[in-house]
C-alpha cells in the first residue's frame, strides 16, 4: 500500500531523482496521480489553436481539427501534467526545462502527429508547428506556476477556482523575477565591459 503522495517530491531536487521517482512507481505517478487540471486546461487552449490555424480551411474543417485535438489533449495532457509536477522541485528550474520539453515534444508532438494525419486535418503542418511552440512556451509556464503550488494535484493541492484566481499574483512574480534576473545580468555584462 503506497502512502506517499504521487507528486510529494522529497527533499531531493535533481533530474536523477524525479526521473526515479518516475520510473519506481509509474501507477502512483501517472494513473493516480493523473493531472486532471493540465488535461482540462490543455484541452480548451491547444483545441482552440487547432481551430484558429485549421479556420482558413472552412469552419466544418476547423471545428473536426479542434474535436480531434479536444480529445488527443483530454487522454493525454494529464499524463504530461503529472511529469511536469513530478520535476517541480528539480533546481535549477532549466535542467527541469531541459529534460521535460525534449521528452514532451518527442512522446506527445509524435502521437499528435500522427492522430491528426490520420484523421486528415488541413493544415497539418501549421497545426504541428504551433503546438510545438505552445509546448515550448506551456512547460515552462506550467513549471514555473507548479512551483508555486499553482495547478497541482494530489496532497496539499488547491481547488482549480483557487488556482486561477490566483494567477494574476504568479503572474506579476513571474515578471518580477525576471526583470531582476535582466537587471543582474545587464549589471554583469556592464562590469565586465569597464574591466582594462
Amino acid at each position: 500500500m503506497h502512502n506517499a503522495s504521487p507528486h510529494s517530491g522529497g527533499c531531493d531536487g535533481t533530474v536523477a531523482a524525479a526521473l526515479k521517482r518516475l520510473y519506481s512507481d509509474p501507477w502512483l505517478l501517472l494513473i493516480r496521480g493523473w493531472n486532471w487540471k493540465s488535461a482540462l486546461l490543455s484541452s480548451l487552449l491547444r483545441s482552440s489553436v487547432f481551430f484558429g490555424v485549421n479556420l482558413g480551411a472552412g469552419w466544418r474543417k476547423a471545428l473536426g481539427a479542434m474535436l480531434a485535438e479536444f480529445v488527443f489533449r483530454a487522454l493525454t495532457s494529464g499524463w504530461c501534467g503529472s511529469i511536469t509536477q513530478s520535476f517541480r522541485r528539480v533546481v535549477p528550474m532549466w535542467k527541469a526545462v531541459a529534460t521535460l520539453v525534449p521528452a514532451l515534444l518527442v512522446g506527445q508532438h509524435s502521437l499528435e502527429l500522427l492522430v491528426h494525419w490520420l484523421r486528415g486535418t488541413p493544415r497539418l503542418a501549421a497545426s504541428i508547428g504551433a503546438s510545438i511552440a505552445f509546448t515550448l512556451i506551456s512547460t515552462m509556464v506550467n513549471l514555473a506556476l507548479m512551483r508555486h503550488g499553482a495547478f497541482t494535484v494530489g496532497a496539499g493541492s488547491k481547488s482549480l477556482i483557487r488556482d486561477l484566481a490566483g494567477l494574476p499574483r504568479l503572474i506579476g512574480g513571474f515578471f518580477a523575477a525576471l526583470a531582476a534576473f535582466s537587471k543582474r545580468l545587464v549589471s554583469g555584462w556592464q562590469q565586465e565591459a569597464t574591466r582594462p
